[in-house]
């Protein structure tokens, strides 16, 4: 888009499709964001932690990411509904991408530089809080601008992007630790999200849709009642449940890797699960979204995905030896890679108004962030008391089965 060309509105749906330079720089910054995220989050934070307070690392760590997830909870449908009445010239996501990057790593330099418990408290809330601006703003960008039946293959990107984020956050705080490896995340952030701010494709708020500013009316529109938009609540329930199996295990893989299987390496490990996960994604995920894409249906897809992830989850539960992780990770990479795009699509699609998407994403990605919150806690009481490791796969196998089942109760989608 030229600099002085008028800004498209965001009434209705998108006809355009979008080319593959836009999803090549939309791709780019979702890959920081991500290290933004999951740097800290699988490997710089958790080592922190157990230099800090060894003796108690497992609640510590739950402690951290718990609060940091509530503020990720709080924060992305207030920076979406703020993003849906901005009227820039620079429109209505850009800006919020630009403030959530750059706030965003000056936060993660904050956290990094970090050496009790309370100030990395401090600090990771504000990375959560910050760098969920840019989180926010660029999930609405996908039902902004890109037409319905082009969804899953863009989505298919994105889940492959977002994967590939994850590793190489791995990858960085793996070669980087310390304090030294949130500074790199926050540079690799800054760096990817560069190009799609640059390219200055947006959508304008459409004339007279904002409504007057009232507190109580932009704090009302965050209920989205369930009894008039039902699909928008099955989705958002189905999204919680599959997001609090992944989340159960994830936060406690590495301290599963050193404690239970022993190695000795457990980083490098990580990293190596990394790799084999991302190969199970690469196998699924593109394809999955373009194949849904043609058939014109979403549900089965997020269906068998969920039954594979849980399976995944129950075979861990039972078998637990290096070499088993390894093909759960792989299985785990199919499933989750088909599920993250053909359910970001399916989302999209359940949105209760044009003029209010980044809101209603932001609703609906409390469903992501609310597991950080409470399977921490959950599953520390789950290891500590009821069953070790195997009790904690068993249970994120049985809840990412029943949020498979109920992703049939969606009936305004295929």
């Amino acid at each position: 888009m030229s600099a002085g060309a008028p800004l498209p509105c965001a009434a209705g749906e998108p006809t355009e499709r979008v080319g593959p330079g836009w999803v090549v720089r939309f791709n780019l910054a979702w890959i920081g964001v991500m290290v933004g995220f999951f740097g800290p989050l699988q490997i710089l934070l958790p080592n922190k932690v157990a230099g800090i307070a060894p003796n108690d690392k497992e609640w510590v760590l739950g402690l951290v990411t718990s609060l940091g997830a509530v503020f990720s909870l709080a924060m992305t449908p207030v920076w979406g509904a703020v993003s849906d009445r901005t009227t820039s010239r620079f429109g209505r996501r850009l800006p919020w991408v630009v403030v959530g990057g750059v706030s965003g790593a000056l936060c993660l330099l904050l956290e990094g530089a970090a050496q009790t418990v309370l100030l990395m408290v401090v600090g990771w809330c504000l990375v959560q809080g910050t760098l969920n601006a840019a989180w926010a703003a660029l999930s609405a960008v996908v039902p902004d601008q890109v037409p319905t039946g082009q969804r899953g293959s863009v989505a298919g990107w994105l889940g492959l992007a977002q994967l590939l984020g994850v590793l190489l956050a791995v990858g960085l705080a793996t070669v980087v630790s310390g304090d030294a490896g949130f500074v790199l995340c926050a540079v690799v952030l800054l760096v990817a999200l560069l190009p799609f701010v640059l390219g200055r494709q947006d959508t304008a708020v459409p004339p007279g849709a904002a409504p007057p500013w009232s507190w109580r009316e932009f704090v009302r529109g965050f209920w989205i009642s369930p009894r008039r938009h039902p699909d928008f609540g099955w989705a958002w329930l189905t999204r919680f449940l599959m997001n609090f199996g992944n989340s159960t295990v994830m936060v406690y893989l590495l301290y599963f890797l050193r404690d239970a299987l022993d190695r000795r390496h457990a980083e490098l490990d990580v990293l190596i699960i990394g790799a084999v996960n991302a190969a199970g994604v690469v196998t699924a995920v593109v394809v999955a979204g373009r194949w849904s894409d043609r058939l014109g249906r979403r549900k089965v897809f997020v269906t068998a995905a969920g039954l594979v992830m849980a399976l995944a989850s129950f075979v861990l539960a039972g078998l637990q030896t290096w070499t088993a992780t390894l093909v759960v990770a792989y299985v785990l990479g199919i499933g989750f890679g088909t599920y993250t795009s053909v359910d970001f699509a399916l989302i999209t699609q359940v949105l209760p108004r044009s003029t209010a998407r980044g809101k209603d994403m932001g609703v609906l990605n409390i469903a992501n962030a609310l597991p950080q919150v409470v399977a921490p806690a959950i599953g520390a009481a789950v290891i500590t008391s009821l069953g070790g490791y195997r009790g904690l796969f068993a249970v994120a196998g049985g809840v990412g089965l029943l949020g498979a089942a109920l992703v049939r109760r969606i009936s305004s989608v295929q």
